[in-house]
């Protein structure tokens, strides 16, 4: 048995921790959920998550949720596979601004463009502010390359990379030059490729 579990339904937003321990390359078991049988909202899991989502990961006794707090603790825990940027580095302050980008502006405005509200919030009330602005500004990050930090790949570009590729596929995010050479040299890479074919694999499970 692998000291990191991952809870995964296939494919879903935990399709990112998997791409991540693809990078890693280290030993992990899968604990796969069906959410179309609600394994997700079983006793056994809201132990593990009491929201009830995936991903979730244990490592030895440790559980972690939330796919950018998970990529974050990966590349802080094995720290020799240089997915990080460690402490007393000024880079690591971009590197955890673009982890927290994620989930607290490229996926809330995303969601927000694809389910509109019957009337638009006010801009002052949104986190991320408004759409335009958030594709501009991660537009700008990744046009330079090859990655956001330049030319280290980070758990950051997990998260944010996995956004972007995302919103392309199903338009959801505006076609773009430097979206579309980004998500070029993501799915060029051999770890984003096996975690790929074993979610195709998983999700006739």
């Amino acid at each position: 048995m692998a000291d990191i579990t991952l809870y995964h339904a296939s494919p879903s937003r935990s399709s990112v921790t998997l791409w991540m321990l693809e990078e890693l390359g280290v030993p992990y078991d899968i604990k796969l959920l069906k959410l179309s049988e609600g394994d997700q909202l079983k006793p056994d899991y809201l132990a593990i998550n009491p929201m009830g989502k995936v991903p979730a990961i244990k490592h030895n006794d440790v559980v972690i949720t939330e796919s950018a707090a998970i990529c974050t603790y990966l590349a802080d825990a094995f720290p020799e596979k240089k997915l990080n940027v460690p402490l007393g580095d000024a880079r690591r302050g971009p590197y955890l601004k673009w982890l927290f980008f994620g989930p607290g502006c490229f996926e809330p405005a995303v969601i927000d463009r694809a389910a509109p509200r019957k009337e638009e919030a006010r801009r002052a009330m949104l986190g991320y502010g408004d759409f335009d602005t958030v594709m501009n500004v991660v537009a700008k990050a990744v046009e330079k390359g090859p990655w956001i930090l330049g030319e280290q790949f980070t758990a950051a570009d997990v998260v944010i990379g996995s956004n972007v590729r995302w919103g392309t596929i199903f338009k959801l995010v505006p076609e773009r030059p430097e979206f579309a050479a980004y998500s070029a040299r993501i799915a060029a890479r051999p770890a984003a490729q096996r975690a790929e074919a074993k979610d195709n694999e998983l999700k006739d499970k």
